[in-house]
């Protein structure tokens, strides 16, 4: 669905206001830690069909004590199992805003690129047309779109 375009302000108190409740719920999770890329890729990782082959073995754990291995601690299997569950939907919330946030960047940044493009365009011509002043403006601008440069002159 195409949105409309975006005009608002987001301004310097706000954003302040904004990133210290992110580290107010940060600091809510103390125990939140940070991967390695290589150790996300290289863990064994939970996922919906592995919840209910977690939740099984506690239950099983939990009635039959004799084939838990003792150096499985089920009450930490258990805390585990539930944290995990409690921030599900901590994490689902987050992806939603940072989607939202991701898209709001990125059609904010199309429609001011868009709109810097027109002007580009407009003094491109200006100045090919010797219009005075333009052609400070247009060697400025156009420096960010380097090109081809022209191949040299064959000398033969």
């Amino acid at each position: 669905m195409p949105y409309q375009n975006i005009s608002a302000t987001l301004d310097a108190p706000n954003i302040v206001d904004v990133l210290k409740r992110i580290d107010e719920a940060r600091a809510m999770l103390p125990f939140l830690i940070n991967l390695t890329p290589e150790e996300r890729e290289t863990i064994p990782k939970m996922g919906d069909k592995t919840v209910a082959f977690v939740e099984k073995t506690i239950d099983y754990g939990n009635g039959n004590p004799q084939i838990v291995p003792p150096y499985t601690d089920l009450t930490e299997l258990a805390r585990d199992t539930n944290l995990n569950k409690s921030l599900a939907p901590i994490e689902n919330a987050l992806a939603q805003l940072h989607e939202a946030i991701s898209d709001t960047r990125l059609a904010v940044g199309s429609e001011a690129y868009t709109a810097s493009l027109s002007i580009y365009h407009s003094v491109r011509n200006a100045a090919k047309s010797n219009v005075p002043g333009t052609d400070t403006i247009y060697q400025d601008l156009k420096q960010r779109f380097p090109g081809r440069k022209k191949p040299p002159a064959d000398p033969t």
